[in-house]
């Protein structure tokens, strides 16, 4: 049996492109002579619908869309993923499914049993879990349908009741088919491999399982679908971060005719799945999925052309860089803004990036409109001696001036932010906080550095003289990050171990970290956690980002 997997890029809502790329990658696969085509998770729709998943309207477009596709699902087999109604009416509404159409009609159907309910996912919310479970036969083989999340569950999970493989067993099938929608984060990769690598080890089955591809505004999907053999052997990985079609040739022994890649010895075993990692690990990686996400948001949103602010900071210039790479250089615009305490090689490092790359750049100095606010707030400021209100007005005239330009002329502010400031809340509300997109905000600071080094792997794109520097703000006289905040190699270990690690101050504090440092990292984060609230989408490349993902109160007084 000759079965292809289509790792594709879907838009949200989008069911007349959506369909049509569908109809494509059939007809794509009937010219290679393929049996069985599997798309992935929801791809009819796209993933995630959320509560588009509550209109009438949504539902009734995706069953037309089903009907559309099933018409070139004639001499061969197609797999879909779709919302499905629940005719008995008994709990949710919707299942989570996977559409099997064959000879221009749905033979079967399959839904999801365990549904996520945790960080970026709330399915739960929208769907009711499968309470039936058949295999599909086809051609003479009985095919293991499950979708997603399913597969993580190896049956000893408290959180599920049912693991569906362990149901679907009971029925003799001869391989397992996965749709997926799987986010990317920097310790995934090669976790997905290893928990598919124990599902093939179970049960002694094949396994190719289709997962998508492309950005959702803050959620990445990195694609990376996988066939492995009954033997737990990884035959192939489709590429990360691109759409892909190909096709694999089962034989009757559970092998395929595609040579091994790697033996099951060889990769990742239980022992991979991370409970503690590197912040910096896969910087490739992580500079490929901003990259993409990027070009998702204005594609799939209809802009062309992003602006943000640069200032000779290595934050900006790294945002520049991956902006110009995902949208042209001719369609990022930089606004260079010195203020009475910018230093003259911030200006030129600024000016020497955009010559670097090629993109328009403008200075627009704020001296004179921030001494035009001061000299307006002297009846209320008095004599009063400078700080944190005479900053923040720098940094609210900047957000102004980009903010004026983008509504002006149409662009997309582009947020320069890093994980470490938003963490700490060292940025300023409806200034450098402002911005339609957070590039940045899931990167650590020590993060930007590692981007702006392979950025330069080859050659010197961000002038050295950015990445050396001390970081700063320059929002007065010698300011520099360090100032407030402790040094980023040893902040952001601290931040990774408490976000991402979910430690308490007793646990970071055992690891060897100075004990009042934690308190006040700690009390940093949460204290700021209402500038987060009010910030735009982040990119995310990390198991916890700010965001969707992660949900603290505001008001909360726990570890702070």
């Amino acid at each position: 049996m000759k079965i292809a997997l289509a790792q594709q890029n879907y838009h949200i809502g989008n069911f007349e492109e959506n369909t049509r790329k569908i109809i494509e990658g059939i007809n794509q696969a009937k010219k290679s002579g393929a049996d069985l085509i599997l798309f992935s998770e929801l791809c009819v729709c796209g993933y995630p619908p959320r509560d588009f998943l509550e209109f009438d309207d949504f539902i009734k477009k995706s069953y037309e869309s089903i009907d559309k596709i099933r018409e070139h699902a004639d001499t061969i087999a197609v797999l879909v993923g779709a919302p499905d109604k629940n005719p008995v009416r008994e709990g949710k509404d919707l299942f989570n499914a996977a559409f099997f159409l064959y000879e221009k009609q749905v033979k079967a159907v399959a839904h999801k049993t365990c549904l996520p309910n945790y960080d970026v996912f709330d399915e739960y919310r929208y769907f009711e879990p499968a309470y039936h479970w058949n295999v599909i036969e086809f051609k003479g083989k009985k095919l293991a349908i499950t979708i997603c999340e399913d597969i993580w569950n190896l049956g000893d999970n408290p959180m599920y009741r049912i693991c569906p493989m362990d149901e679907l067993m009971k029925q003799r099938p001869d391989i397992m088919l996965n749709l997926s929608a799987s986010p990317f984060d920097y310790t995934h990769v090669e976790d997905r491999k290893a928990i598919i690598k124990l599902n093939t080890s179970k049960y002694k089955l094949p396994m190719l399982y289709c997962n998508c591809v492309g950005s959702q505004t803050e959620i990445v999907f990195d694609g990376g679908s996988l066939v492995f053999d009954k033997e737990a052997n990884l035959i192939k990985q489709l590429p990360l971060f691109k759409e892909a079609l190909e096709v694999f040739e089962l034989k009757d022994d559970g092998t395929f005719t595609e040579p091994v890649i790697a033996l099951a010895k060889d990769l990742p075993g239980a022992e991979f799945i991370p409970e503690e990692l590197e912040y910096d690990l896969c910087i490739s990686e992580i500079h490929d999925a901003i990259v993409m996400a990027i070009r998702d948001y204005f594609s799939k949103m209809g802009f062309t052309k992003a602006i943000l602010g640069s200032s000779g900071g290595i934050d900006s210039a790294v945002t520049l860089v991956l902006a110009c790479k995902a949208l042209g250089k001719e369609n990022v615009r930089t606004i260079l803004m010195p203020s009475p305490f910018s230093t003259e090689h911030s200006v030129s490092d600024a000016e020497q990036l955009s010559k670097n790359l090629g993109n328009p750049y403008d200075t627009i100095p704020i001296k004179n409109i921030y001494e035009s606010f001061l000299n307006d707030l002297k009846p209320q400021f008095q004599d009063l001696p400078f700080g944190l209100a005479e900053e923040n007005i720098q940094a609210r005239i900047r957000g102004n001036l980009l903010m004026a330009i983008a509504n002006k002329f149409g662009y997309i502010l582009l947020n320069t932010s890093n994980k470490s400031e938003l963490a700490t809340g060292y940025g300023t509300l409806y200034g450098d906080m402002a911005g339609g997109l957070g590039v940045l905000g899931d990167c650590y600071k020590m993060q930007v550095y590692a981007l702006a080094k392979y950025i330069n792997r080859t050659e010197e794109i961000i002038p050295q003289s950015i990445i050396v520097k001390p970081p700063s703000a320059e929002l007065r006289p010698g300011q520099k990050d360090i100032d407030s905040l402790p040094e980023y190699a040893v902040l952001d270990k601290i931040l990774y171990q408490y976000i991402e690690g979910r430690q308490g101050p007793n646990e970071i504090k055992a690891l060897g970290f100075d004990g009042a440092l934690v308190d006040r990292v700690i009390k940093m984060v949460n204290v700021n956690e209402y500038k987060r609230n009010q910030f735009c989408p982040i990119i995310r490349i990390s198991p916890k980002a700010f965001g969707v993902g992660r949900r603290v109160p505001i008001v909360g007084k726990y570890l702070s």
